[in-house]
């Protein structure tokens, strides 16, 4: 049954404006799951990354430094709150409208999609395990875009095994005294409040997790890295160098830092991940196409060449396959549904089917896309970077095969931190 605002199938919204390019952007909107409040966050969007961030973009590729003006002018919007109740002065949009946000940002730049959704992860962790008190002071300045909050889980010898988290946390003074180094932390150098899990005792049980204000004595953000992709986005590495935070900064009970890292990055991690490679997927598709619609071999368009055609007709497929997964997904978890495996498998096959038509696409450029007065450069190299974020795909498949078998002790995060249906709120 379709919802209230929403449209009876995908067909009903497909409307070609301006050749096959246009039809793409406008038509494999996956109607079927949006509502046309959706729709205008989609304009609003799409507007704010033509008229802001695509100028920049030249600059960001040349120098690699970090836009904190525009990632702060993107958050005052109230993007980051996208999913925060409006009690608390978020949209209260919903999933499918963070997908819709997030997506259409990394159409336009891979970076900005990245450094919006860095920002949003956290905020799970708040929702999900932060008292009324945390809620009530952290939500709002985050949702008004005065607070940029980071999750910084991740340690050099630890990897996507966050059991083998060695920063430590021991009781000091009425509060704790964190010491970590965290590495591959999004939005490190622009953000306000590190949400960190630390080890506090042995075991699987021994992980706590603590808000820390990046302005506290002993937080150290070390300087950036370039990497080879996602020009613009800072992740980076921060030290918590004998960190005293409050006992009120301690985030769920002692114990809960493997669950509120694993619940955050299992229902906002994996669809965000998955949204930010359907942008940069769906943009390196229209590249393709426009490229081999304007461009003249053996006397006609190369989309006239039949290896030409098969190179495109299999991007358009990975397009419309990655992207009902990422929809499908997001509006399971909007509508209260179990949906566990459908993020993970999006976030799985959203990055391999977008860096396989990333490898298609410049096939179809041959020589012409590896030089850097074309989009097609960057397109490539920004969906390779969406491999290890919220696990890498060998994660994924392991997880995937582990909850298939009933092999996970928690049951599913979908089902213990439900969301409502976000149908009838305002986006």
């Amino acid at each position: 049954m379709v919802g209230p605002g929403r449209r009876a199938c995908a067909c009903a919204v497909v409307r070609e404006v301006g050749g096959f390019g246009g039809l793409l952007r406008e038509g494999l909107v996956f109607g079927c799951f949006t509502t046309e409040r959706h729709d205008e966050l989609r304009a609003r969007v799409r507007a704010f990354g033509e008229a802001e961030v695509v100028p920049r973009i030249p600059q960001w590729e040349q120098t690699r430094s970090v836009d904190h003006e525009l990632i702060r002018r993107a958050a005052h919007l109230g993007w980051i709150g996208v999913t925060v109740d409006p009690v608390y002065g978020g949209m209260g949009a919903g999933h499918l409208a963070k997908t819709v946000l997030i997506e259409e940002l990394a159409r336009v730049s891979g970076a900005m999609g990245a450094a919006v959704q860095a920002s949003l992860i956290p905020v799970a962790m708040i929702i999900n395990y932060g008292s009324e008190e945390q809620k009530t002071r952290w939500l709002p300045p985050i949702a008004a875009g005065t607070c940029l909050p980071t999750i910084a889980v991740t340690e050099k010898v630890s990897g996507s095994q966050i059991t083998g988290i060695r920063g430590r946390a021991r009781r000091k003074r009425g509060g704790w005294l964190l010491s970590a180094e965290k590495t591959h932390v999004g939005n490190s150098h622009v953000a306000d409040l590190h949400c960190v899990v630390v080890r506090s005792g042995p075991g699987r049980g021994g992980l706590s997790a603590f808000l820390v204000e990046s302005q506290r004595p002993g937080v150290l953000v070390r300087p950036q890295v370039p990497a080879m992709g996602l020009n613009g986005f800072s992740f980076g590495t921060v030290v918590l160098d004998e960190v005293w935070v409050p006992e009120d900064n301690l985030l769920g009970a002692v114990g809960e830092g493997e669950d509120a890292a694993d619940s955050s990055s299992v229902l906002y991690g994996r669809a965000n991940l998955a949204a930010v490679s359907l942008g940069v997927h769906r943009a390196t598709v229209e590249e393709a196409m426009r490229f081999a619609e304007k461009t003249e071999r053996y006397g006609r368009p190369l989309n006239r060449l039949s290896t030409v055609e098969q190179r495109l007709g299999q991007m358009l497929a990975n397009l419309e396959a990655a992207g009902v997964l990422a929809y499908t997904a997001t509006d399971m978890l909007d509508r209260g549904l179990a949906c566990d495996s459908p993020l993970m498998a999006a976030k799985l096959m959203n990055y391999e089917l977008a860096v396989e038509s990333a490898r298609l696409a410049m096939e179809v450029h041959a020589a012409c896309g590896v030089f850097a007065d074309r989009p097609l450069e960057r397109f490539f190299r920004d969906a390779h970077l969406i491999f290890a974020p919220a696990g890498t795909s060998d994660v994924q498949r392991l997880r995937l095969a582990r909850l298939a078998r009933g092999a996970t002790a928690q049951g599913q995060w979908s089902e213990r931190f439900a969301a409502p249906a976000p149908s009838m709120m305002p986006v």
